[in-house]
């Protein structure tokens, strides 16, 4: 919002939220079913194609984002090191509604504009027409436009709203006041408008000038260098007719330069080039990757996870993992991206932040959780967790969390598989569980003096049991072959607090993978479950409370955090990936995977130092 919001801000429809397309819905079926029931030179292809053109549109700018996205949490040809955080993903959401007003005015101008109907595929006079008005007038208005809204009252009325982002992404290009895109249309419309008029118009020049446009938007908003200097330098005049992501970017920072449009000779013109436009291109195309400090190594969850990643859907990845109905209309999409990752899967950089000192990353392996059940999968599963090991190894990585949500212990043994493949690794790998026990023991109740102990065991199931056991509670356990593993890995003394029952009326229950819905309906009402699993346990009970998995609030000089960690709520972290973060910060030079675990107490006491806060759980809160 800009700081003294001025008449016409709002977009009309905001008050219908997510409803809002269905504004276009009129126009799209009846163009769509005027199209399919008219004969011959009746059909109108121009106006059939209006709505196809929209999504066109945002797939287009979709993949502007998820590019930028990509090449700035890698670091590579980076341009502004500043970070993003919540706040500016909100104010950005609705990018799109710019789409929908152009689809509104391509519905309208093409049913009451004489010659706007029935328009060719082709006409080459018309594109002529069209690149030459818009290298001219358009260019020229557009940049004392610009100029004009840099003026203090139009500014903080109107222009200050796009400038609230100093880190820019490709939709920045786009977030602007209702009343600001009626004037941007009104500028654009006249190359269309004109070919209209003088019949040259043709569905290639209005639909290439409009995706032209979305291009050279996404293009320099999006915070990272591409344009190579062969190319420039094979053609010099070329800096004067196109400007570069490195050239708008300095906008963003100095306010006071390079208004131009897309075609900088203004600002050399009229004296508001900036004087370190040249330079900044030449360090940004210059920059390499980034050396992270700390890598979180995690994998897809399920096959809706693509949407939810940060190189996604900004939106839902801003918000914690749920199921989102409108998602189904994209199963073609969902289809082929689960077909790539298991033809082609790979790791790749999914975010990037900063914490005090230390740089860190998230590296993704594009493998789904089902894979993780299949037998066939684990050698491939293995190489690539191999395969980033040693290319953390090679980047002098400090410590790489090893963030697998399922099944690292049947897969490689918590990590200790590479521990004795590379014994000289200097990378520290952390598999987290130390922290992940420490979390659940202080989220249980205070004055608990028993628990239910149920779910897949696994390292951090046998560590709790051992703690709990020890600390005088009672672990009950509701199935005969998990308390004889347990029992197994206790001692004499920890065992005589290890209990097999199948009915008790605790109402702590410590779960994991593997808690049926059958289990759950015999727990006591009020009932609060606390996952010891990085997957949440299905809740079917509205008359129990369910924790979160073992999580942390990230303090507030973690940055550049604009996307949520799986089902987690913003700013949270899994113990998992805090772990690596606190290991890093301590400068502990010693693994923790395989059967190797920390003092409990210590890296709890080490993650509050840091300052992670422990999540209040609503029991708690409520005095439960």
């Amino acid at each position: 919002m800009a700081s003294k919001p001025g008449i016409l801000t709002e977009w009309p429809w905001t008050c219908l939220g997510n409803f809002k397309y269905l504004v276009l819905a009129p126009w799209a079926i009846r163009e769509t079913y005027s199209f399919i029931v008219s004969n011959g030179s009746e059909k109108d292809l121009s106006h059939f194609l209006i709505f196809p053109f929209l999504l066109l549109r945002m797939l287009h700018n979709q993949i502007w984002i998820s590019l930028s996205r990509y090449n700035t949490a890698k670091g590579t040809n980076r341009i502004v090191d500043k970070t993003i955080e919540f706040e500016q993903v909100d104010r950005e959401r609705n990018w799109d509604d710019q789409i929908i007003f152009n689809g509104i005015l391509f519905y309208l101008g093409g049913k009451y504009i004489k010659g706007g109907d029935h328009l060719p595929l082709w006409r080459t006079d018309g594109v002529i027409l069209t690149a030459l008005l818009h290298a001219g007038p358009v260019e020229f208005l557009y940049y004392w436009l610009h100029r004009a809204l840099h003026h203090h009252f139009l500014y903080s009325r109107y222009h200050s709203h796009h400038h609230s982002s100093i880190v820019t992404e490709p939709i920045t290009s786009v977030i602007h006041p209702f009343a600001e895109h009626i004037a941007y249309f009104a500028l654009f419309a006249i190359p269309l408008y004109t070919s209209v008029l003088t019949g040259t118009a043709s569905i290639v020049s209005f639909a290439g000038y409009i995706i032209y446009i979305d291009f050279m938007n996404n293009m320099g908003h999006c915070n990272f260098e591409l344009i190579p200097k062969w190319i420039l330098s094979a053609f010099p005049p070329l800096k004067y007719l196109m400007y570069t992501p490195s050239f708008h970017s300095l906008h963003h920072t100095q306010f006071r330069t390079n208004y131009s449009l897309f075609m900088p000779f203004y600002d050399y013109i009229y004296g508001t080039t900036d004087k370190s436009t040249d330079s900044l291109y030449e360090s940004s195309l210059d920059r390499k990757d980034d050396a992270p400090d700390v890598v979180h190594l995690t994998h897809l969850t399920t096959p809706e996870s693509i949407y939810y990643m940060r190189l996604g859907f900004a939106s839902l990845a801003s918000n914690p993992q749920n199921s989102t109905w409108y998602l189904w209309f994209l199963w073609p999409v969902t289809l082929w991206s689960m077909m790539v990752t298991w033809i082609y899967g790979r790791t790749f950089t999914v975010e990037r932040n900063v914490f005090k000192h230390l740089k860190l990353q998230t590296w993704a392996i594009a493998k789904y959780n089902i894979q993780y059940y299949m037998q066939w999968q684990r050698e491939s599963i293995n190489s690539l967790v191999e395969d980033a090991i040693l290319e953390a190894e090679e980047k002098g990585v400090k410590v790489l969390s090893l963030g697998l949500l399922n099944h690292e212990e049947e897969l490689n043994g918590n990590g200790e598989l590479y521990v004795r493949r590379y014994p000289k690794l200097k990378v520290k790998l952390v598999d987290g569980s130390s922290l992940a026990v420490a979390v659940v023991l202080n989220s249980i109740p205070k004055g608990t003096t028993q628990v239910v102990l149920r779910g897949n065991l696994s390292k951090v199931a046998f560590s709790l049991a051992l703690a709990l056991c020890q600390g005088g509670i009672q672990v009950t356990t509701i199935r005969e072959d998990e308390y004889k593993r347990l029992r197994a890995r206790l001692s004499t003394e920890a065992g005589k607090k290890l209990v097999l029952s199948k009915i008790n009326a605790t109402k702590t229950w410590i779960v994991g993978d593997g808690l049926s819905e059958e289990e759950q309906l015999r727990a006591s009402k009020g009932t609060i479950f606390i996952p010891f699993s990085q997957f949440p346990p299905k809740k079917m009970r509205k008359d129990c409370f369910y924790n979160n998995i073992p999580a942390m609030m990230a303090p507030k000089h973690l940055q550049n955090v604009d996307s949520c960690e799986n089902w987690l709520p913003r700013r949270v972290m899994s113990a998992w990936r805090v772990a690596g973060i606190v290991h890093a910060l301590e400068g502990w030079n010693v693994h923790e995977c395989g059967d190797t675990s920390f003092d409990v107490d210590k890296i709890w006491q080490a993650s509050l130092k840091h300052g992670f806060l422990p999540l209040v759980s609503d029991v708690i809160e409520h005095g439960s």
